[in-house]
């Protein structure tokens, strides 16, 4: 199976490179997310009008939908800086104590993947957030004295594509919790419209459209996808995305009114015409595959069970009625 899929909502080196200009910067501007959007902005004004941080906020969800830009959003309406870092990027205890000693009043700390720190890292974050101290070793063996250091009074902002598997302490030291939802397709629409803006890409509004449907609920996977459609316009029409252009496009990418990709169509296919539609286990759809269980489950899976095309049964994988229907096979009565 490809492992270069352009329709994986993980984040790449292109997305970085392109995310940074069509971000917005504040919450006036972003797209979506409404409720969370509602409740942030009103504890933003009550913390600024009483002149105290903000309280650390957790963002949960799948990948691709706007945590690290509503962190920047966070730091830019409390009129404060935002440093980031992830849980893999920090392996000891006295590394996040350096970045927690290193904030000013108010700033914004993000920690991306926080379900990833390690235990004795996390266990330093226990009183930074709670009590904006932290404590030190110093010295060694009978000598060794515990000093407690202040810090300045901060936001931790964490992001997890996994709220499972973030310990009970640390997620009760949250005061602010949000999960993200995925985009309807007439927010997709609104976002594409202004990406392209930015980007100085002409686009009708049908076009905007065809893009948002097949973007998977997804704002960074809509984006790449307009950076796609982009060339095909540019080479093969006269510039602009039109309905027209973005068929063309995004059927020449695989990529289907759905948002299933080459990928996704062969995972029901299997099931189907392999094993007579499920149910069949993890284990031997991926051997079939020739793909990893856990690729198949993380990766491959979420989408197609959350828009109804699978079903996971104690028995194994089960493709849906809508399965068959969008692959064009008569469903077994």
């Amino acid at each position: 199976m490809n492992n270069r899929r352009i329709i994986t909502t993980e984040e790449s080196e292109e997305d970085i490179r392109i995310e940074g200009t069509l971000r917005p910067q504040h919450l006036s501007e972003y797209i979506g997310q409404e409720r969370a959007k509602s409740t942030l902005k009103i504890y933003i004004e009550a913390a600024k009008s009483r002149g105290e941080a903000l309280d650390h906020v957790l963002f949960y969800g799948p990948p691709g939908l706007g945590k690290t830009t509503l962190a920047g959003i966070i730091a830019n309406e409390m009129g404060t800086h935002m440093k980031v870092t992830s849980g893999p990027a920090i392996e000891k205890p006295g590394e996040m104590a350096a970045i927690l000693n290193n904030l000013q009043e108010g700033d914004v700390l993000f920690v991306d993947e926080i379900h990833r720190l390690n235990r004795q890292v996390e266990e330093v974050l226990y009183p930074a957030m709670e009590d904006y101290a932290i404590d030190i070793m110093i010295g060694k063996g009978a000598s060794a004295r515990s000093i407690r250091l202040d810090l300045p009074k901060f936001t931790l902002v964490g992001a997890t594509t996994r709220a499972g598997l973030l310990t009970a302490p640390l997620r009760d030291r949250f005061g602010v919790v949000h999960h993200l939802e995925y985009y309807t397709v007439q927010e997709l629409t609104t976002i594409i419209l202004r990406s392209a803006e930015v980007l100085h890409v002409e686009i009708d509004r049908n076009g905007a459209v065809e893009l948002a449907r097949r973007s998977r609920g997804t704002p960074r996977l809509a984006n790449r996808l307009l950076k796609r459609v982009r060339d095909f316009a540019q080479v093969k029409y006269d510039g602009k995305i039109t309905e027209k252009v973005a068929v063309f496009a995004l059927d020449l990418l695989e990529v289907d009114r759905h948002g299933l990709d080459q990928s996704d169509r062969l995972i029901l296919r299997t099931i189907i015409e392999k094993f007579a539609g499920g149910p069949v286990g993890l284990d031997t759809l991926a051997a079939s595959l020739g793909e990893d269980a856990g690729t198949l489950e993380d990766v491959y899976e979420p989408y197609l069970l959350q828009n109804g095309f699978l079903n996971r049964t104690s028995r194994g994988r089960m493709a849906t009625e809508l399965a068959y229907e969008h692959l064009g096979i008569a469903f077994p009565k």
